[in-house]
């Protein structure tokens, strides 16, 4: 398999190259010459998670992996549950917070990290890895690249705009994970990663790469759990998938499943306040306003860095994209709503992001008789709000979460500048 550029300008390369490279000079996206189709549906619900998981990858890395190595890779990457639970007749919610860091962003940080340390046994120059977060992003990468030789990993996230769990999993590890408070939202942490990655004298003196989900090996592995979802769908009929999205990565990687073969009748892009692809869908034209703060922070993004990955796997092609993506807008007030009913009539605690994929997966379902199932991307006890909405009398804290609040803080603040930035990594990668 080899990748080329979303921008259509820079030299095709292998899965290797893609993966340490983070993104094309060019600066567009990686993306796959083609998408394999699944052949595994014969003896499907017989399979193990990790099975399932090597056949979804194996054709996107080639042979820049052995197979045992893979195979290793992908056991490790999915030795956690993903449940899918029935809330009610029409809605199951898929739980992918059961990870080392309680979101669904462990898979991708997991398979990235240890694929990355498979590559450093044959590198000569040391591996720098720049990420803008939100909030979950960073606690997977930082737990996923913890000591991991030959690496140190720059976690860049806008000030006082995550939760203190969130941050506490960002800037507590120390070693090789450096923590950037960056005075800006996280559309100006994007920025700044861009930007750096595109650097000459960086790129020279480093192996620089990206754990966004501008990375390819941290975008393909969340095809996984919508395959372990649909192991566990026991309707005859194809699910509507609603889909938390921000930076839409995790909708993107359903997209790529689907047009592999799986089954899936609709796909539901649930954004907060942050509108820009609803609005697109609407209007066909791509209108960027400034983000805007919500309960449902990870989804604060003006501009998904993802969706013209999503427009190539659809040709470009508006007309067809609209006839499988739906996209809608919920409101902080509907988020709000939408954890006190889901917990007062199934005694279920979402989290803001998760309520965002119930409430849009909701109102879809209200015109039609399909059935379907939503994420809920990370545990509710991340979130401040939460308890704030339900009480604090409701809401368990995991052990995992509780060790996290007897740790220190260790970051770096610094305003929206790549200079600053760029000097601080020569600084502690001397």
């Amino acid at each position: 398999m080899r990748y080329f550029s979303t921008n259509h300008k820079s030299k095709h390369v292998s899965f290797r190259e893609a993966v340490l490279k983070g993104q094309p000079e060019d600066g567009g996206l990686y993306f796959p010459e083609q998408i394999p189709k699944f052949n595994f549906w014969k003896d499907f619900h017989e399979k193990t998670k990790e099975e399932l998981a090597f056949r979804i990858i194996k054709p996107y890395v080639g042979d820049q992996i052995d197979e045992d190595s893979l195979f290793q890779i992908c056991a490790e990457t999915v030795n956690f549950d993903f449940p899918l639970v029935k809330l009610s007749d029409s809605i199951s919610v898929l739980e992918l917070f059961h990870g080392n860091t309680l979101a669904f962003k462990d898979v991708g940080a997991r398979f990235m990290s240890r694929c990355l340390r498979y590559f450093s046994k044959k590198l000569n120059k040391k591996i720098v890895v720049i990420v803008a977060t939100s909030g979950d992003t960073g606690g997977a990468v930082a737990d996923g690249f913890w000591q991991v030789e030959n690496t140190v990993v720059f976690i860049l996230y806008p000030k006082g705009k995550v939760s203190q769990i969130q941050e506490l999993q960002i800037a507590s590890l120390g070693g090789n994970i450096k923590a950037i408070e960056v005075n800006g939202n996280f559309d100006d942490c994007q920025r700044l990663v861009k930007t750096l990655l595109n650097d000459d004298e960086l790129r020279r003196r480093f192996y620089l790469t990206s754990a966004n989900s501008i990375n390819i090996a941290r975008l393909l592995p969340q095809q996984f759990y919508y395959v372990f979802a649909y192991q566990q769908w026991q309707e005859t009929s194809a699910p509507v998938i609603s889909v938390p999205s921000g930076n839409f990565g995790n909708l993107c990687a359903l997209v790529f499943a689907h047009f592999s073969g799986l089954p899936c009748e609709k796909i539901i892009a649930a954004c907060n306040a942050n509108d820009t692809i609803p609005r697109f869908l609407k209007t066909g034209k791509m209108q960027i306003k400034p983000a805007i703060e919500t309960l449902s922070t990870a989804m604060d993004i003006a501009l998904p860095s993802n969706f013209v990955r999503i427009m190539e796997i659809f040709k470009n092609d508006l007309k067809k994209l609209k006839t499988k993506l739906h996209a809608v807008s919920i409101s902080d007030e509907e988020t709000v709503q939408a954890i006190k009913r889901v917990y007062q009539t199934f005694s279920y605690i979402l989290d803001p992001h998760g309520a965002v994929g119930f409430a849009a997966l909701e109102k879809y379902l209200e015109q039609s008789h399909s059935k379907g199932f939503f994420l809920e991307t990370a545990h509710p006890a991340k979130f401040d709000v939460v308890v704030k909405i339900l009480g604090n009398d409701v809401l368990k804290i995991p052990e995992k979460l509780k060790n996290l609040l007897s740790r220190h803080k260790e970051s770096i603040e610094i305003d929206v500048d790549h200079l600053k930035v760029k000097d601080l990594i020569l600084s502690f990668c001397a």
